[in-house]
């Protein structure tokens, strides 16, 4: 697994303590990381994907923001999901979901983490479960 930058060591001990195979990468000075089998809940046509997220440069003090899942996710019960485009990443095309904190959740800088982040990407993915 290519490591292109270092994440914080919170970030490494919680991708090491899910048991997730990770990497991370530059792509047009962009640092991305890539978590391979990240678990999907039962609803969607993949049980797992590789989900990516964007690691900014003032990351941890900036939030992150959004989730990339490779390949693309689709509801069994063949409902449209909104506010998805494409996006071209380490030569495949992703899914990206245009999902972001809100006011009453803002992101709290020295506080939030990737782990913070990863849980409100598994929260989307069951909210939009539970609309079918």
């Amino acid at each position: 697994m290519r490591q292109q930058f270092i994440l914080p060591e919170a970030d490494i001990s919680h991708l090491q303590a899910r048991g997730f195979s990770w990497e991370t990468i530059m792509e047009r000075n962009n640092r991305w990381l890539l978590i391979h089998g990240f678990p999907v809940p039962a609803g969607y046509n993949q049980s797992k994907v590789i989900a990516a997220v964007r690691i900014d440069s003032g990351y941890p003090d900036t939030q992150l923001d959004m989730i990339y899942f490779y390949p693309s996710l689709a509801l069994s019960n063949n409902k449209s999901i909104a506010a998805l485009s494409p996006r071209t990443l380490d030569g495949k095309t992703y899914q990206q979901w245009s999902r972001h904190r809100t006011p009453q959740n803002p992101w709290r800088p020295g506080e939030d983490d990737l782990a913070a982040h990863l849980l409100l990407v598994e929260y989307w993915l069951k909210r939009e479960v539970g609309k079918g």
